[in-house]
């Protein structure tokens, strides 16, 4: 395996470790150094920088495998190691923005599938074999994501992006844009190369490294900002220094939009002299409301512009007009208040009290003759299952009859058997009791009937 030393200016970065293809030893191998500088290879003991994506002035950034992965996932690895020409001003405020970028990418990665997670935030420190002096490093490792940015793909492919490829892309980012602004954070850095197409198709936003906590006083108006920006994607007020909002990230947006559709770079499409972008001129057919959209969003002041990515994407899809009310007839004379229909009919609700009396009443004598002990409990046991039954219409209509038959028919065969037991008169009382309940049923459905009229 080959691994890239991460010390700037190393003479010889490339460090051929072969022992590190056994996936054996891999794990559990300590520390490698660079042979020609003395650099740590394996950073905060788990990660293998195999191939430099980028450097600015700031540091670096690496493509690396995290040796802990049981499918030895990669990762990038950005290295914070600015310039020396730095002030001692500069240089404290570039180390909190990339202590900031490690604390929002915390933050908003794992909230949001479209900006990448975090995985680790860690400093090295390390003695300069050549001066012998302590040098300190800060590292963060973040989620890869395998695909092209939008600078990449237009260079590819050598032409435009077609006007619904826009619409959709500037769709999708608004929505990653809304919730980073809701979340307290400004991006600063919009632009082609920090928006990536994964192979799956999805859009990811990158580089929170100018990434900028908002304002929690809306009329904090002297708060400045630092001017770390991008050239032809920033607009004036973060050219300028001065605060920065939603709009600052909106204006870059359009930028980066209309750069698609031109395949031009910005500085083709701007004139810095009346502040105004001439874009239209490169694009033959466009329809009128996309352009007033981007050409809003490119306002020079950023009172001008759009306040929300909510106000933008209402503007691209504006909500359906409600049908034209219907005319209200005129009302009809008044008629007797119905009220909701109860869950039986009349019918059902004395056949069902005249079945409840009638196969309690059998339930009890049986059972309290089979089981003196317990038979009464048993038989209320039964006789709530068949009330629920009943309220549920599992049993109903021609079931009643039926299991009232059979059950007569069990206390036949039952007096048969114990002489104690007189038939006729066990069914004179089962009527009878079928009868009582028919009466209280309706002596019931009486008082209720007057408590709904007097209330």
């Amino acid at each position: 395996m080959e691994v890239i030393c991460t010390r700037p200016h190393c003479p010889r970065p490339r460090n051929q470790c072969l022992d590190l293809d056994d996936s054996n030893l891999l794990t559990s191998i300590e520390q490698k150094y660079c042979t020609a500088c003395g650099m740590p290879l394996i950073l905060g003991g788990r990660y293998l920088p195999e191939r430099l994506l980028g450097k600015g002035g700031f540091g670096a950034a690496f493509l690396a495998v995290d040796r802990y992965s049981p499918k030895k996932a990669k990762c990038v690895i950005k290295q914070f190691q600015p310039s020396g020409n730095l002030s001692p001003q500069a240089l404290e405020k570039a180390k909190n923005l990339f202590f900031q970028e490690a604390r929002v990418l915390e933050d908003l990665g794992r909230e949001h599938p479209q900006i990448p997670d975090l995985y680790a935030f860690f400093p090295l420190k390390v003695k300069n074999q050549l001066t012998g002096e302590e040098e300190q490093f800060f590292y963060l490792a973040q989620e890869y994501i395998d695909g092209k940015n939008l600078e990449e793909i237009l260079q590819q492919q050598q032409k435009p992006f077609q006007e619904s490829e826009v619409k959709n892309l500037l769709q999708e980012l608004l929505i990653i844009l809304k919730f980073i602004h809701e979340n307290g954070s400004i991006h600063r850095d919009i632009k082609p190369s920090n928006i990536m197409r994964a192979k799956n198709g999805r859009l990811y936003l990158l580089d929170f490294g100018a990434v900028k906590q908002a304002t929690n006083n809306p009329n904090n108006t002297q708060e400045k900002s630092t001017t770390i920006y991008s050239a032809g994607f920033a607009p004036p007020e973060q050219q300028l220094g001065n605060q920065v909002s939603a709009a600052t990230d909106l204006y870059a947006l359009a930028a980066t939009c209309v750069m698609l559709l031109t395949n031009r770079d910005p500085d083709d499409l701007y004139d810095p002299q009346k502040q105004v972008w001439n874009w239209q001129n490169y694009v033959p057919k466009i329809s009128a409301d996309l352009a007033r959209v981007f050409n809003k969003m490119l306002l020079a002041n950023p009172r001008d512009r759009f306040q929300s990515c909510e106000e933008v994407l209402t503007t691209l899809n504006p909500p359906s007009p409600s049908p034209p009310a219907s005319p209200i007839p005129p009302s009809p004379p008044a008629s007797p208040v119905m009220r909701k229909s109860s869950r039986f009919s009349l019918g059902e609700t004395f056949t069902n009290a005249a079945f409840t009396g009638f196969e309690g009443t059998l339930l009890v004598i049986a059972l309290n003759s089979l089981v003196p002990s317990a038979g009464i409990v048993i038989a209320f046991i039964i006789l709530g299952g068949l009330v629920w039954a009943l309220f549920k219409k599992v049993i109903e209509g021609r079931d009643l009859p039926i299991l009232a038959a059979i059950t007569l028919t069990f206390i036949f065969f039952l007096s048969q058997l114990q002489g104690s037991l007189n038939f006729p008169e066990i069914a004179i009382i089962a009527v009878m009791a079928a009868i009582g309940a028919i009466a209280i049923t309706a002596l019931f459905r009486l008082i209720y009937q007057i408590i709904l009229r007097l209330f």
